[in-house]
């Protein structure tokens, strides 16, 4: 029988886990992606990783996340984070929308959503949490970048994909990568350096508004706008810089695990149809990615996982129901997860990344 999981390790991830299997606190970093609703296939390996895998956990785990992937990640860090992921993923899956909404409708039901999901409580658990310390990227635009105007916006991230085809270096002609941080974060990657990038740590003030920005897509959502204790400017999504990662993490003995929904990786927005343009293999020797199997994969509904164009193509109900539909098969990749590991038959299955 085909496997509904594939896991794929860097060479010394690996050599760990084929040696050793895979503990909880061998992990230091986690990766969530970019990537709109794809994130509901992977919700039920996060409600396993929040109730099973890491649970009673006091070593710090350094979150890492954009757009999708920083809203999944700051549910690990609140008091109740199965309750939080609960008011996230019913939120998201129950919003609904006009027939054609503009982005300042799409921002005003993403706020709402935002703000529901942290709770009354949920800010101050993000900064306080000692072990959960959530991260998460943004990008401060420039130029044409800093319109809202339909077309001053599509011509500058016209021009940042077009320079883009050349090197990634060049997208800081367009953007400075914003790394919002735990406060007494001693993250591996504060220090990143790929691209131009600030650090600002979070307050009260401003962790709804990082979090907001960075899934607020160019052309979809309005950017955020001066947020508090960061340089003024006008924010946007944090995968036009990370879409999936393309960071350094060789962290020395520390493992990253990524769940993604794909078992490859695009390192930014722009990169999505240049099929050469892939992680360094170097960059990636402790890397753990986990994802659903092609089998898996095309069982679901339209054989796909979600995606944005689920908005415009599926009417309000059958959307919810897909989704619905994914939400709960999902849960079969979180209960195989936890048996490899349990069972260390994950030493057998792990395959090498590249």
């Amino acid at each position: 029988m085909t496997d509904v999981l594939e896991i794929r390790a860097g060479e010394y991830a690996l050599q760990q886990i084929r040696d050793n299997g895979l503990k909880a606190d061998d992990i230091n970093v986690m990766l969530g992606a970019s990537g709109g609703p794809k994130w509901f296939v992977l919700s039920g390996l996060d409600k396993v990783l929040i109730s099973e895998f890491f649970k009673g956990r006091e070593k710090p785990l350094h979150l890492l996340g954009t757009s999708a992937g920083s809203w999944r990640f700051s549910t690990y860090a609140m008091k109740d984070p199965l309750e939080a992921h609960r008011r996230f993923e019913q939120g998201y899956l129950l919003t609904s929308y006009s027939e054609q909404p503009d982005a300042a409708e799409i921002s005003m039901k993403s706020r709402i959503l935002v703000r529901e999901m942290l709770g009354d409580t949920g800010v101050r658990d993000i900064i306080e949490n000692p072990v959960f310390k959530f991260n998460s990227i943004a990008v401060r635009s420039h130029g044409l970048g800093t319109s809202e105007k339909k077309w001053p916006l599509m011509a500058g991230m016209g021009l940042a994909a077009t320079a883009n085809l050349f090197s990634r270096k060049t997208l800081s002609n367009f953007f400075t990568r914003t790394l919002f941080h735990h406060p007494d974060s001693s993250a591996p990657f504060l220090d990143m350096n790929d691209l131009p990038t600030e650090t600002v740590p979070f307050s009260e003030q401003n962790v709804s508004d990082a979090i907001l920005s960075s899934g607020s897509i160019p052309m979809v959502m309005e950017g955020i706008r001066d947020i508090a204790g960061a340089p003024k400017g006008m924010y946007r999504d944090g995968g036009v810089t990370d879409y999936h990662f393309d960071l350094n993490f060789d962290l020395g003995d520390g493992l990253v695990l990524y769940p993604h929904f794909y078992n490859r990786m695009i390192p930014g927005w722009f990169d999505k149809a240049l099929k050469w343009r892939k992680p360094a293999v170097d960059k990636c020797k402790n890397l753990i990615l986990v994802s659903p199997s092609e089998e898996f994969v095309s069982k679901l509904p339209f054989g796909k996982i979600p995606d944005r164009n689920d908005f415009v193509k599926l009417s309000y109900d059958d959307r919810v129901e897909y989704w619905q539909t994914v939400i709960a098969e999902s849960d079969r990749l979180g209960s195989v997860f936890m048996e490899w590991v349990d069972s260390g038959r994950i030493s057998k299955k792990v395959k090498p990344l590249f």
